[in-house]
């Protein structure tokens, strides 16, 4: 039987450089619904978008709550849905992947960052990245088939503006058993390097209504293109707009 993570691994294969795979990011059960029903095959959640519908600072999401909200989207719609849990808020691997897997996530964003880290932390806050890639295979074991790993690297976001760290990381991350590597915030004149120096898919991410289009994206070296809490606050934007227009 073909399962919905058989279906969004094989999303990922054979696509054509200006068709890269976008997954929109739902918030909660309604916008899944609404990106499910314009026709998208799969969904991103993303916990910034989630941290802001619930009350909450990014990156200060309690995990039962971020869990549930992931429960409640999957349980909305019939397409596949990945979700982004941060660091795994300290979890065992093991643990990370049950309780996943119970939310009915077929996927799962896991960065490479301390959260809460400070500026003065190691490597400025960037995990050690051999320890890390160790972390990502017992995640990996546990999870058998059943989990599309997207290891994201924060090497950009970090200031390390040095593509051959980024590239250093992903190949250690692939190795350990990674599905795809999402080299968060770079630039877009380094991905066709970012590309051809890594295994496997690369996911890029993208700013509604700037920048490249995702077919560009595509062509630039994207298997596939989110865009974090971008819907959501596009959405929150549109009430205070229509909230003006009420007074």
């Amino acid at each position: 039987m073909v399962t919905k993570a058989d279906t969004f691994r094989a999303l990922h294969r054979g696509r054509l450089p200006d068709d890269p795979l976008v997954l929109p990011g739902p918030w909660d059960a309604a916008s899944a619904r609404a990106l499910a029903d314009a026709g998208f095959p799969a969904l991103a959640i993303p916990s910034a978008g989630v941290a802001a519908s619930l009350g909450h600072t990014d990156g200060e999401t309690p995990p039962e709550e971020m869990f549930a909200a992931v429960a409640r989207i999957a349980r909305a719609v019939d397409v596949p849905v990945s979700a982004d849990v941060e660091d795994g808020y300290g979890l065992p691997p093991k643990e990370l992947v049950e309780r996943l897997l119970e939310a009915g996530a077929v996927g799962c964003n896991l960065e490479d960052s301390h959260r809460n880290s400070g500026s003065h932390s190691d490597e400025d806050g960037l995990k050690d990245a051999r320890a890390h890639a160790d972390w990502l295979a017992e995640v990996r074991s546990a999870a058998t088939d059943q989990l599309f790993v997207n290891a994201r690297i924060d090497t950009f976001l970090r200031g390390e503006s040095d593509p051959a760290r980024t590239i250093e990381r992903a190949a250690l991350y692939v190795e350990a058993g990674a599905d795809c590597v999402y080299p968060i915030g770079a630039p877009v004149a380094v991905l066709p390097l970012l590309r051809s120096g890594t295994r496997g898919p690369v996911n890029v991410f993208a700013r509604i209504g700037e920048g490249p289009s995702p077919a560009e994206l595509g062509e630039l070296g994207a298997t596939r293109v989110t865009f974090g809490p971008g819907l959501q606050r596009r959405a929150t934007a549109a009430v205070t707009e229509i909230a003006a227009l009420l007074r």
